[in-house]
């Protein structure tokens, strides 16, 4: 008994694949018939319209892919380097920080031996800063800069009447710019004004404002 319903099953599904296939072909069919109509019904001008619109189609997509081509190959001619680049910056970063760990030894301090190491490392410090400069790698200027939070990335603030509030002070990490893409932002400390001078600056600012309405 089994058997037979399962037999009956198989032979239920192979009568539905061959309905659905027979349908597609139909479809296929009459989709191409309504085609060959259309085309039969066309003049020999509305043809030659047809091709020609055909035609332009082909050419604005071609020249919509070629136009895509030159731009990634352009990007990837100017910006190829940019990840190489970017992790180049590592070297720069060890070397201030070597020259800062050797400044503070205290064993080697005021000897002309630090002096000679420092003299080499800032030597090469420069010659790199000039290596990426020859390939269009620029540092973010920073100190005395109002913060641009596009180019900068404030990391702790430090109290400095004698500065506008979110000028930069001091630079953490130096950023860099690889023409106009940012290889990292630089890390900085910004200027604020202590809370005595603050309120007498709102004070001020307040005085003004009632001022200009009366």
């Amino acid at each position: 008994m089994e058997k037979e319903e399962l037999e009956s099953k198989e032979n239920v599904s192979i009568e539905d694949e061959k309905s659905s296939k027979s349908e597609d072909a139909e479809k296929q069919a009459s989709d191409e018939n309504i085609i060959n109509e259309h085309e039969k019904q066309l003049s020999p001008e509305e043809e030659v319209a047809d091709l020609k619109d055909k035609v332009a189609r082909t050419f604005a997509e071609m020249e919509n892919q070629r136009r895509r081509y030159e731009k990634e190959k352009d990007e990837a001619f100017e910006y190829g380097g940019f990840s190489f680049a970017k992790e180049t910056l590592n070297l720069l970063d060890n070397l201030e920080r070597s020259k800062q760990s050797l400044e503070n030894d205290e064993t080697i301090k005021d000897k002309d031996t630090l002096k000679k190491l420092i003299e080499h490392i800032n030597i090469i410090n420069t010659d790199m800063i000039t290596i990426f400069k020859k390939n269009n790698i620029e540092p973010i200027k920073a100190i005395n800069e109002k913060l641009d939070p596009n180019l900068h990335q404030a990391m702790m603030e430090i109290e400095d009447d004698t500065k506008d509030q979110g000028t930069i002070v001091q630079e953490i990490q130096k950023g860099f710019m690889m023409k106009d893409r940012l290889l990292r932002p630089s890390l900085v400390a910004v200027s604020k004004k202590k809370e005595k001078q603050l309120k007498n600056e709102e004070k001020s600012e307040e005085n003004i404002e009632k001022k200009e309405e009366n």
